[in-house]
């Protein structure tokens, strides 16, 4: 990379990981991090510098795969921080990629406060799930100031095959809101058609091929239909972060006093999801959740 931006990545999850493989692969080095050292597998061998701080981590562009807006403000600061380690390194205008999802209005606070010290933010959430990451064809849905989104875009496009920026920062949260409410709608809509399906009798995996093969078919479906064959729901994203999605979505429309009655009964779905306690399983598992009030006559809203 000799003459290009030094690239960083920090959160070896179920997503970080296979995208520091990809930028392994494109970009020949990557320094990584992540709070358990061994998430590294075998990245250290395929080339990869294993920071043991987020401050040796520090670089050009630092890429971060975390949940929430508190997880990147947690590696930011202190002694083995990320303010620390461009310092030290004396690195000119470093971006920081905060690719989790995370508040719209959250993500533009902080890179207003980071500003004022030459760094720029750029919130490029993602979707296509882990399948996704591993082919590279992620959606990033990215915000920031142009000279920040410009540095990071080389590094962007070896994430994702689709990368739009769509303004200031948290405008890219506010994309990923957008997409959380179709994500959430189709995997409610497919849930409550197997719910049916089954009270009359009919073969669900005939069912999920018809679907597939008609208009009704996603990007969704496709990656979600084996865990309704299954009832495998153990893994893959999250109701309690689908929840969280389109809570952000809501006080977003709020914001902007308009109303989305889609969106106020997916969360009010989810809601009733976690509060039965399968806040961890993936969102496909709704279907439990629908099944269960259809079963004893209450509503899931």
């Amino acid at each position: 990379m000799t003459g290009n931006p030094s690239v960083s990545l920090l959160g070896l999850g179920r997503m970080g990981k296979p995208i520091a493989g990809r930028l392994l692969d494109a970009f020949g080095e990557l320094t990584v991090w992540n709070r358990t050292a061994s998430r590294a597998g075998h990245l250290p061998d395929r080339g990869a510098t294993l920071a043991t701080t987020p401050a040796k981590a520090a670089a050009d562009v630092t890429l971060t795969v975390l949940t929430d807006l508190s997880d990147v403000r947690e590696i930011l600061h202190g002694p083995d921080g990320l303010l620390v380690g461009w310092r030290q390194l004396k690195v000119a205008n470093p971006v920081l990629v905060v690719h989790g999802t995370v508040s719209p209005t959250g993500v533009a606070e902080l890179a207003a406060e980071l500003a004022q010290t030459g760094i720029g933010v750029v919130d490029a959430p993602l979707s296509g799930g882990v399948a996704g990451a591993e082919s590279g064809n992620l959606s990033v849905m990215v915000g920031g100031e142009d000279w920040a989104v410009a540095k990071a875009m080389p590094v962007l496009e070896n994430v994702g095959s689709t990368v739009i920026h769509f303004g200031p920062p948290g405008a890219g949260e506010i994309a990923k809101a957008c997409n959380q409410i179709v994500v959430a709608a189709t995997v409610t809509a497919i849930s409550e058609s197997l719910v049916l399906a089954d009270a009359c009798g009919l073969n669900r995996a005939q069912l999920l091929r018809i679907l597939g093969g008609g208009l009704a078919a996603s990007e969704v479906l496709k990656q979600k239909q084996d865990r309704w064959l299954n009832a495998d729901f153990t893994g893959g994203g999250s109701a309690a972060n689908q929840l969280k999605d389109l809570r952000f979505a809501t006080v977003t429309a709020a914001g902007k006093n308009i109303e989305l009655p889609l969106s106020q009964t997916l969360k009010d779905v989810f809601e009733r999801m976690v509060e039965d306690g399968r806040g961890e399983l993936d969102h496909s598992a709704v279907e439990l959740t629908i099944a269960d009030a259809a079963r004893s006559g209450r509503t899931t809203a």
